[in-house]
């Protein structure tokens, strides 16, 4: 382990939150199974069929802001260390919730876009939203209907804020990847360009992937996470 890393870039996918509660990508029980991604997560899905499109990202959000969803002992570890690292930190998640924010992470990234956000089709603005929308919603800029959509990334578009990321990653000297299996480009060459610039590179996920990180570490989020990065600290402290 890098003693005292002085710059770390965190990524985090869907095993973070779905201790929480939030389903995983297309699992087997989750809202993904009964919908085709073509038809709920790509532009062409949404021109085919854009109230079908709509349904399933207010069920999406509706899901999020009720009382039994909240950020875990994941999120609240990761926050901690922002906080308390003295050095360069970026978070960035491959998550639309908005569990990291809630826990108190601020240095972050939503490269999938987020649940309560929308955007307008001509303007490309971008608004808080907490509440069901559609077609026949009117866009606050446009003051017509049938301009909005949900502000998630599809399939076909590009992630949001690649550049601030490579940047990072080009001067990170530690990367963590947590509850992802990095496997879809870009995330899947995260590791990768931190390996290139002689970062040490570590995977906390339930199970190992098949990438060749320095270090891995099996288990549960709650559980792996604050161990993992209350040891970071200590033995920053130490140095």
């Amino acid at each position: 382990m890098v003693s005292r890393p002085r710059s770390i870039v965190v990524l985090t996918g869907a095993g973070i939150s779905a201790e929480s509660g939030i389903e995983t990508f297309r699992a087997a029980e989750g809202l993904w199974a009964n919908h085709h991604v073509d038809d709920v997560a790509t532009l062409e899905g949404f021109a085919r069929n854009p109230q079908l499109v709509y349904t399933f990202y207010n069920q999406r959000r509706r899901q999020l802001l009720t009382p039994e969803i909240s950020p875990n002992a994941a999120h609240s570890a990761l926050a901690k260390f922002e906080h308390e690292f003295g050095g360069e930190f970026l978070l960035v998640t491959q998550n639309v919730d908005n569990l990291h924010e809630r826990a108190g992470s601020e240095n972050l990234i939503h490269m999938h876009g987020e649940l309560l956000k929308m955007s307008c089709l001509n303007s490309k603005l971008i608004f808080d939203v907490s509440e069901d929308f559609d077609y026949d919603t009117q866009c606050r800029c446009c003051r017509s209907a049938g301009n909005l959509r949900p502000h998630v990334v599809w399939f076909g578009e590009m992630p949001l804020q690649m550049n601030r990321i490579n940047r990072a990653l080009e001067n990170c000297d530690m990367f963590v990847a947590i509850g992802t299996s990095g496997n879809v480009y870009p995330a899947s060459g995260f590791y990768q360009t931190a390996k290139i610039r002689k970062a040490r590179t570590v995977e906390l996920n339930l199970e190992r992937t098949g990438s060749s990180f320095d270090q891995h570490i099996c288990g549960p989020a709650t559980v792996s996470v604050p161990q993992f990065f209350n040891s970071l600290l200590r033995s920053i402290s130490a140095n």
